[in-house]
């Protein structure tokens, strides 16, 4: 593959390619100028300035042939280098012709053109002789080409291709418009494709000795790829996780339903990850009978409050599946996990001057140093104070809030406290989750 070098590399190639085929040609114009500037950088007022091709870089695009190659790049699980995928572009070239007399600008094109049109393949042995430094010596030649010789632009995989890329006047309007010049006869190709990579260590697996499981020593044999007459996939698969009585959350020491197909087998675990844990947390379930369900109750108490932070969290069942010697692992489902205000011992405070309310307030689980915590009274919302630790109780100074009862929500890093019961019907606000204000 070639380095970022490339793009420059193919523009010097080009470049040489037109100046030699001026001198071999023999035009009949005499010594003729080539040159890869933009357009506004020549000077058009030179009186001794004689006929000259420019070529020009005036787009990249990325090429759609090569643009999945060596996905994905990075693993899912750590984040490491799988490849190095090449950044694929085709180059978009302006050849434009400049004469002071009558067909000048003409001939010189269509010399131009024609040179392209004999070369639409820039073999290696041309790309090579193109960047060579010798005989000249690399001391001697300007220090943009002194770079370009290590674009290793001839090793790439895919040969470059040189073609016509013919554009309707609007679109060349535009493009001269942009260019802030007078326009000129010109001509527009595609140099396709360039290939840049790189060359970053990268982690390689080892190669599949089996399809489906540890080989068979009686036969030698794999045992295939697992297959069932049914649309859905022969896996552990996680399709839903249904907190008690229908809430959009669970709470710590309540059950949880989970639903799904083929979550039947032995050693039966549900992790539980969540962002500021290091390691997930496990229920084990052991033996699962029903395929389509698994019911576990969360852990309460004060271990728990302290090991399950309320949140969202990643839950994926890893089971040894009927005829199977090895646990396989599901897919990945969420949970939302509540907190619970302790409203009970919860005291509120009001400022005499200010009429603002103070309000310390208990909290289950502990709120970790990390987890943003916001409670609203009435109506007013506020951010608990600054806790650098874990706390199992958080401060808040809230705006004046009018005295009496007044329903509470607790949110903690994003996941709101249960304040509707929906199960039993009829649905309503829980009357535990209230609070008296001070007058």
């Amino acid at each position: 593959m070639s380095s970022p070098l490339a793009i420059g590399a193919v523009s010097a190639v080009l470049r040489n390619l037109l100046d030699n085929g001026m001198v071999d040609v023999g035009a009949p114009l005499g010594p003729v100028t080539v040159s890869a500037l933009a357009p506004d950088l020549i000077d058009l007022d030179d009186p001794d300035a004689g006929p000259s091709l420019n070529l020009f870089l005036h787009r990249v695009s990325e090429n759609p042939g090569w643009r999945n190659t060596g996905l994905p790049s990075r693993s899912a699980g750590d984040g490491s280098r799988l490849s190095n995928p090449p950044l694929a572009v085709n180059l978009h070239y302006l050849l434009t012709a400049y004469g002071s007399a009558d067909f000048q600008a003409e001939i010189l094109l269509g010399y131009g053109m024609h040179l392209l049109h004999e070369r639409p393949v820039l073999d290696r042995a041309a790309i090579h002789r193109a960047l060579d430094p010798s005989p000249l010596g690399p001391t001697i030649l300007p220090p943009g080409f002194q770079a370009l010789v290590a674009s290793d632009l001839a090793d790439q995989v895919e040969a470059i291709t040189v073609t016509m890329e013919p554009i309707d006047t609007e679109e060349l309007s535009r493009l001269w418009s942009a260019i802030q010049t007078n326009y000129r006869p010109s001509a527009t190709y595609v140099v396709s494709v360039v290939l840049i990579e790189a060359s970053k260590p990268v982690h390689t697996p080892l190669p599949v000795l089996s399809r489906g499981g540890p080989i068979d020593p009686a036969t030698d044999r794999d045992p295939g790829v697992l297959v069932e007459p049914s649309l859905q996939p022969p896996y552990p698969t996680i399709e839903a996780v249904v907190p008690e009585h229908k809430q959009p959350a669970a709470r710590l020491g309540e059950q949880l339903v989970v639903g799904g197909h083929h979550l039947d087998g032995s050693a039966a675990v549900l992790r539980f990850a969540h962002r500021l844990l290091e390691t997930p947390n496990e229920i084990a379930v052991g033996t699962s009978a029903d395929p389509r369900r698994i019911e576990a109750t969360l852990p309460s108490g004060g271990p728990a409050e302290q090991a399950w932070p309320a949140g969202t969290y990643e839950v994926t069942l890893s089971v040894v599946r009927p005829g199977e010697p090895a646990a396989r692992v599901s897919n990945v489902a969420g949970m939302l996990l509540a907190p619970v205000p302790q409203i009970a011992s919860a005291a509120l405070a009001r400022d005499a001057g200010t009429q603002h309310v103070t309000v310390t307030l208990g909290v289950a689980p502990r709120v970790l140093a990390l987890q943003p915590a916001q409670l609203t009274i009435g109506g007013q919302s506020a951010l608990a104070a600054p806790h650098p630790a874990p706390a199992s109780s958080l401060t808040f100074d809230l705006g004046p809030i009018p005295p009496g009862q007044q329903w509470l929500r607790l949110t903690v890093d994003g996941v709101e406290s249960l304040l509707v019961k929906r199960d039993p019907p009829p649905i309503g606000f829980d009357p535990t989750q209230r609070v008296t204000v001070p007058a």
